[in-house]
């Protein structure tokens, strides 16, 4: 049977899961993916139908009566009928035929009702009849109404004698569990005519770089986590701490993607299910162009897949030979300075912004040897300090961060590095202290103490001094140095030194 899989019509067999959809397309194991149902089930299941007529699309929405299950079994004979009886009362669209029976009895008609009537009481020459004002007449079929105008009942007043129904078509609402699904569940049973979402698609807005790499950066994990869910949107908080700047701002449609620029909760991502006006305190960055029925029944703890134009540009990591080639692939130069050797590792990238990078064509890589990039480890059970010292080096973005040196002398039982007062003023100390500062120890100056921030790594063993030179209570530990600390040694005050995190 034929199925469409993120945009591409794909042929599985009959009775095949979305185990077999997802097969080779983006998919993030455990994230949500969207069904639309087929054209036929829709038919069935919705009681909305769009009449798209010359002038402009009506919708009709369906009574629970016999003539809303007749029209429900024509829809394709009703298309391409023509505006053949126009009065003052009514408009007409027909003919086909059908076997309603003749009834000559008179039926009271609401203004904007919608109803079958036969022409010549001969049910060869059936008509869809839209009442434009209150009346009582006879027009001689005996099934009841269809249903009611809801919306564009405008297009009543600008319609004339030859005018054209289009399509008939039913009302796909993404917000809507009865025409489309969300589920994790891979064993789902698929049917003819299905669409499938397996991701959301994003097309980033090249007027906001920062926002945009706002997203880029909360989905380097491949998926976006749902951290809200509300009425009108849901959001990702889990990269907050962020500066970001006052960027392009517009109407948020559905689909719209911002991210918030200023106050509390700045650098959330939010995707609009329902239009919302400007506001200069969310930054436009992007749209959902596929994928916006997984978000419209999103919930807080779930996943999405995420696919972005353009994908992220990050050369850091790389060595200066393999990041030539990987700029290369997307039509960009590349610029090495420092260590310009091809075995040299990329530390820093310049623009760092992906639309930057595009708009620059030309990428500075910054190079230094393999042996100047040192490996760490950290402690995650210590969540506010982690991502502290993630802030403070880039870790939180990047592959590769770093640190400045503050203190480094020679014979010093550590070195330290500067840090940021503000940012760590709610650095609380842990509640069980160290007993001893082993070697390599990596630590925080907690806000119990003047130089708050402060970072540092411990050279030499210390039962009463931590990698800062505080006493326990004011030192919090937050992972390991884990690479031969005599390569330290060379290290000078105001120095910048590499670090990359090593999972445990």
């Amino acid at each position: 049977m034929r199925i469409t899989v993120n945009g591409k019509e794909k042929e599985v067999a009959k009775g095949a899961t979305l185990k077999e959809a997802v097969k080779g397309e983006i998919y993030e194991p455990g994230s949500l993916i969207s069904i639309h149902l087929s054209t036929e089930k829709l038919i069935g299941e919705t009681n909305e139908f769009e009449l798209v007529t010359s002038n402009g699309t009506m919708v009709l929405r369906l009574e629970d009566s016999d003539g809303a299950k007749l029209f429900r079994s024509i829809t394709e004979s009703v298309k391409g009928s023509t505006a053949r009886w126009l009065t003052k009362e009514i408009i007409a669209f027909g003919s086909f035929k059908t076997d309603i029976p003749i009834d000559r009895e008179n039926r009271h008609y609401s203004k904007y009702d919608c109803f079958f009537t036969l022409g010549g009481f001969d049910n060869h020459s059936t008509y869809i009849m839209i009442a434009k004002k209150e009346h009582t007449r006879s027009y001689g079929a005996s099934i009841g109404k269809i249903g009611r105008i809801t919306l564009g009942r405008h297009i009543l007043d600008l319609s004339a004698e030859g005018d054209k129904l289009l399509d008939v078509r039913p009302v796909v609402s993404e917000s809507s569990n009865k025409t489309i699904i969300v589920t994790k569940d891979l064993g789902y049973k698929l049917d003819e005519g299905y669409s499938i979402d397996t991701n959301m698609f994003i097309r980033l807005d090249e007027r906001s770089p920062a926002a945009a790499e706002q997203i880029l950066i909360s989905g380097a994990k491949g998926h976006l986590s749902i951290t809200e869910s509300m009425g009108t949107a849901v959001g990702c908080s889990e990269e907050l701490d962020v500066e970001m700047p006052v960027e392009y701002s517009q109407t948020r449609d559905a689909g719209s993607v911002a991210v918030r620029n200023t106050g509390l909760g700045a650098g959330r991502i939010l995707i609009y299910k329902e239009r919302r006006q400007t506001s200069p305190a969310h930054n436009s960055a992007g749209t959902v162009e596929r994928g916006f029925g997984i978000v419209s029944q999103a919930k807080k703890g779930e996943k999405i897949t995420l696919v972005t134009e353009p994908a992220r540009i990050m050369s850091v990591g790389m060595t200066q030979s393999d990041g030539e080639k990987f700029l290369s692939k997307l039509g960009l130069k590349q610029k090495r300075v420092g260590d310009v050797a091809d075995e040299a590792i990329i530390v820093e990238q310049s623009p760092e912004m992906t639309l930057k990078a595009i708009a620059s064509n030309e990428i500075e890589t910054l190079g230094v040897p393999n042996g100047k990039v040192f490996k760490i480890q950290l402690d995650g059970t210590n969540a506010a300090d982690v991502h502290y010292f993630k802030k403070m080096t880039g870790l939180s973005h990047k592959p590769i961060g770093s640190l400045k040196t503050q203190f480094a002398f020679p014979g010093m039982p550590m070195i330290t590095f500067y840090g940021d007062e503000d940012r760590s003023k709610n650095l609380y100390p842990q509640e069980k202290p160290f007993k001893t500062c082993k070697k390599g120890d990596i630590g925080i100056t907690n806000q119990s103490r003047p130089h708050h921030g402060l970072i540092g790594i411990r050279l030499e063993d210390s039962k009463q001094y931590g990698p800062t030179g505080e006493e326990p209570y004011g030192t919090n530990i937050i992972g390991k140095f884990i690479d031969d600390l005599k390569r330290l040694g060379d290290v000078e005050e105001e120095q910048t030194i590499y670090i990359t995190e090593e999972r445990k």
